[in-house]
């Protein structure tokens, strides 16, 4: 499924016609309300996303995009008028995953697709992650200690694999929450603390790998 959010009606059309006349399940939004709202149903393989929108503007939503742990894998192609190095730049450096400049050919705009599409099937193909006596297998949300499952909350679930993504990193309490819980949470840095004493509560011995960093955060570690 690729989500295409374009305001001028015919050039939705035609991007929406031009996809899945290329073998693709596609649907159209003329805002960023609607795309997130949809999001909420089902997530797509691809998103195109003009920069300039009625309301909230392309770039905008494509922060909120990268900043959600829901949607922030989602590959992103940037499609606008805007034809600036200053505007591309900014698209990429914000988490796009390319930029089209209209006008452009269909030929080129699908092969494009098809390229993020692959790049982004080769990414998500490495979905193993281990540290210590712990291994995750993300697309199947599993994760093993010492060879046995263990349970976890989505948050807490998703907390591990940031933390064993970046091991050997130490990271700090504000930055867990602003990566897992998303820029617009309202809580404070002691909902980390609370996961990560149950995340170890869970993980048993295995769990001794969380290291925790006085006065800053948390790390993977190397130790078993």
């Amino acid at each position: 499924m690729i989500y295409c959010v374009e305001d001028d009606r015919s050039i939705r059309e035609l991007i929406i016609y031009a996809l899945q006349s290329g073998g693709y399940e596609a649907v159209g939004f003329s805002e960023g309300t609607a795309l997130l709202a949809a999001l909420e149903s089902r997530l797509p393989d691809l998103i195109l996303l003009d920069i300039m929108l009625p309301g909230e503007d392309g770039m905008e939503i494509l922060k909120k995009l990268k900043a959600s742990v829901k949607t922030r894998h989602i590959p992103v192609i940037m499609i606008t008028a805007k034809s600036a190095e200053y505007d591309k730049v900014l698209g990429l450096d914000s988490g796009a995953d390319d930029y089209i400049t209209k006008p452009f050919g269909i030929m080129e705009f699908l092969s494009r697709v098809r390229a993020v599409l692959r790049r982004a099937g080769n990414a998500r193909s490495v979905s193993e992650l281990s540290a210590g006596r712990l291994k995750m297998y993300v697309d199947r949300h599993v994760v093993l200690a010492d060879g046995k499952e263990v349970a976890l909350t989505l948050k807490e679930f998703e907390l591990l694999k940031y933390l064993m993504e970046n091991t050997g990193i130490v990271l700090t309490r504000d930055r867990l929450l602003e990566k897992v819980w998303g820029y617009e949470f309202e809580g404070e840095t002691r909902t980390v603390d609370v996961h990560i004493r149950s995340l170890r509560q869970k993980l048993g011995e295995a769990g001794s790998v969380i290291e925790t960093i006085r006065g800053v955060g948390y790390r993977i570690g190397g130790k078993a």
